[in-house]
């Protein structure tokens, strides 16, 4: 499989990555070992994680997903093979969130401790903090790779501006910056990283590890109508967002894509993301063997520019006259 770099950092990694919010909720510890084992055996080497994960759970407190992956690289022996990233800074409770230095400090430690590592590839600020300045986020950063504990940083949910002028004062300071910036964005979900956060990132070499790739299920083609979206909890959750005229064109479009390469809409959603040169690997999560095969064949489909462009006009804002 061919590699690709994240951002600056030297990391190379797989063109999709293992979203692991699903480890310790819809996905248990024995599922989860075997999930990982086969997402390295098909070639990818890319999982992504949080403290956070899955503090939504009744009765959790952050920290599940992390503990099995942890006892998973434990086991197996197969720390080497994988480029780990996790996040920092959403609310874990008793007041444990931002990114100040402090916090930042006591968290990667704990992340550590929890994954059973001595090292996380790419550490990732979740949310931005917007009560700490960012030259003190970045300092606390640059200690951390200096000791060994983390090799690259990233962020997550941050608006242009704000990654803009966090790229500037790493440059200005001499500290480490943002390699990768983790956003929403997929076929449906567009505009925001389209508009500005993708010439930015571009602009500046910053990967690009996307989440909602296949937004929440919608564009596997499995929701196409009120009663289907209400045979499922999450199903309800993406009603009100995708089924109108524009995502059902989508759905067509995945469709007609589909059935031209002997694919899923599923997989041509992930593989049109894949195709795109500011994107370096969206994050899907599997919760059976099923759908992390039907992922990893997703990355190996090859979209002519005949159906990017249908799907680029199927997926318009603003539907062409």
């Amino acid at each position: 499989m061919q590699m690709r770099p994240l951002g600056r950092s030297g990391l190379q990694v797989s063109p999709l990555a293992f979203g692991g919010n699903v480890f310790g909720w819809t996905v248990d510890e024995p599922l989860a070992f075997r999930l990982l084992d086969a997402w390295l055996d098909a070639g990818f080497n890319f999982v992504d994680t949080a403290d956070m994960y899955s503090t939504w759970v009744p009765g959790h407190t952050g920290g599940e997903s992390e503990t099995i992956i942890g006892k998973w690289l434990r086991q197996t022996g197969k720390r080497n093979r994988v480029v780990l990233a996790t996040k920092v800074g959403k609310p874990m409770g008793e007041g444990k969130q931002g990114l100040s230095p402090a916090y930042i400090r006591e968290a990667v430690d704990a992340s550590l401790k929890r994954l059973k590592t001595d090292h996380i590839d790419l550490y990732q600020s979740h949310d931005d903090d917007a009560d700490t300045p960012l030259a003190d986020t970045a300092a606390a950063f640059g200690d951390l790779i200096k000791a060994g504990k983390v090799r690259a940083i990233g962020a997550s949910n941050f608006t242009a501006p704000r990654l803009a002028e966090a790229l500037d004062v790493a440059e200005r300071e001499g500290l480490p910056r943002y390699e990768s910036l983790q956003p929403l964005y997929n076929l449906y979900d567009r505009a925001v990283f389209e508009d500005a956060l993708e010439p930015l990132c571009l602009d500046r070499g910053v990967g690009v590890i996307n989440f909602y790739a296949l937004a929440a299920g919608f564009l596997t083609g499995k929701y196409r109508s009120e009663a289907d979206a209400g045979k499922s909890a999450r199903g309800k959750s993406t009603t009100g967002k995708y089924l109108n005229a524009r995502g059902l064109r989508i759905l067509d479009a995945l469709d007609a894509v589909a059935r031209a390469h002997g694919a899923t809409p599923g997989q041509v959603a992930i593989a049109w993301q894949i195709a795109r040169p500011s994107i370096t690997a969206p994050i899907a999560s599997a919760s059976s063997m099923k759908q992390l095969e039907e992922l990893a064949a997703a990355a190996q489909l090859k979209l002519d520019a005949e159906s990017i462009a249908r799907l680029d006009k199927a997926s318009a804002e603003k539907v062409e006259s």
